[in-house]
């Protein structure tokens, strides 16, 4: 289909006469307008586009939720669905309050700092950019906060949850986000001066997110102890062999999975903060390409090389469907850093090494007797710290340039 040539000769005209003042009337006159309007279009566009993938990271929380009541037993399903709950609502009046303010406020360029300092309760946030802003990194707080309700399941107190879910909504978390995404931390890619001339570049979050996540339910597990009986019998005596509290709903447990990996795509593609600039859609639709290949990828390195394992010690060959999803989930973790400045291929490595990171870091916990309900720590703890790593071992230099620009 072409234009007409009274509406091409509109076009030619607001082109021409843009700046000249003209005023022209009919089809001249709606053509002009459009044109006068581009700007506002895109930066709604790019408004809506963060409204679609903020929500796409929020109904991660749904996610979380049934995989964690899939994992547990089925008498504490009433307790970490209600701590999942309270990771949305304390995330929110965290993020809200102060979080956002320590994470980003008045972060320049031309200076380092430690924390920011202004826009607490959202002060002065009237913009559909500024409001907006603000909703996508609080889906990303509430993600990194809801990491640990899997990790202490069955055995961590109502009340000390929720102070932990606002402390690290409203400090831990903005500080890490300063740190490394802000243009004022010690880390960050988009500081004047960055670190090591390159800074930190974390896309998406393996670091920022996961790792964080991961670290603080290292540190519950440990604090908390493990739950009776799954090391130590009722008296207090060593198991010969770790006691596994079978899943009440494998159901759940893929549901979530799923839900997860759909939210993904709004996590990654996403981190490109809009839609609308030159460029940005090949990385977005890069980001959306090797989320996809490393989750894949990742769900069979471990569940093969699980069966692998098991085939040798015990002669028998058992897929675990377990391993099937929390390596899809590590493959996810593994990716995130690197989503946009990867090639596929890479993507694909990414992915089959997550599964053995997974794998590593799974059998690491039980060693240490440290227990982990839904295995969290080695999906987003260990997987994070090899997310951050395989950034610099694979990045491709002009991807890298298309999503960082300068930085």
């Amino acid at each position: 289909n072409t234009m007409s040539e009274e509406a091409f000769n509109a076009t030619a005209w607001c082109l021409e006469d843009a700046t000249a003042g003209y005023e022209v009337q009919s089809v001249e006159n709606g053509l002009c307008s459009a044109f006068a309007y581009t700007d506002v279009t895109n930066a709604g566009l790019d408004v809506f586009y963060l409204l679609f993938a903020a929500a796409m990271v929020f109904f991660m929380q749904a996610g979380f939720a049934m995989l964690c009541a899939g994992s547990v037993r089925q008498k504490n399903v009433k307790n970490i669905m209600l701590k999942n709950i309270l990771d949305a609502c304390g995330g929110a009046l965290g993020f809200w309050s102060v979080g956002f303010a320590f994470a980003y406020g008045g972060a320049t360029a031309d200076k380092k700092g430690f924390i920011g300092s202004s826009g607490f309760f959202l002060a002065d946030f009237t913009s559909g950019g500024d409001l907006i802003g603000w909703f996508f990194q609080f889906a990303f707080a509430a993600t990194a906060a809801t990491i640990v309700a899997g990790t202490v399941a069955e055995r961590c107190k109502f009340e000390a949850y929720l102070c932990y879910s606002l402390m690290l909504t409203g400090f831990v978390y903005p500080v890490i986000v300063y740190s490394i995404w802000s243009s004022s931390g010690f880390l960050t890619a988009f500081n004047n001066d960055p670190a090591f001339g390159c800074g930190m570049h974390d896309f998406a979050g393996s670091g920022v997110v996961h790792m964080t996540g991961g670290i603080t339910a290292l540190i519950a597990a440990k604090v908390l102890g493990p739950r009776i009986g799954r090391f130590h019998d009722a008296d207090g005596n060593l198991l010969p062999e770790p006691h596994s509290f079978p899943p009440h709903s494998v159901a759940l447990q893929v549901l979530g999975t799923f839900i997860l990996w759909f939210g993904w795509y709004g996590f990654n593609p996403g981190s490109t903060l809009g839609i609308s600039g030159e460029g940005v859609p090949d990385v977005a639709a890069l980001c959306a390409v090797t989320t996809t290949i490393a989750a894949a990828s990742g769900s069979v390195s471990a569940m093969f090389t699980d069966m692998l394992l098991s085939r040798r010690s015990t002669g028998e060959t058992m897929y675990d469907i377990t391993m099937c999803m929390n390596g899809a989930l590590s493959g996810l973790v593994g990716i995130t850093a690197g989503c946009s400045v990867v090639e596929p291929w890479a993507a694909f490595v990414i992915g089959i090494v997550a599964g053995w990171t997974y794998i590593f870091w799974s059998a690491l916990l039980v060693k240490l007797k440290i227990d982990d309900a839904v295995d969290a720590i080695p999906v987003h703890f260990g997987n994070g710290i090899w997310g951050c790593i395989a950034v610099g071992l694979f990045a491709e230099p002009t991807r890298t340039i298309n999503a960082f620009g300068e930085h």
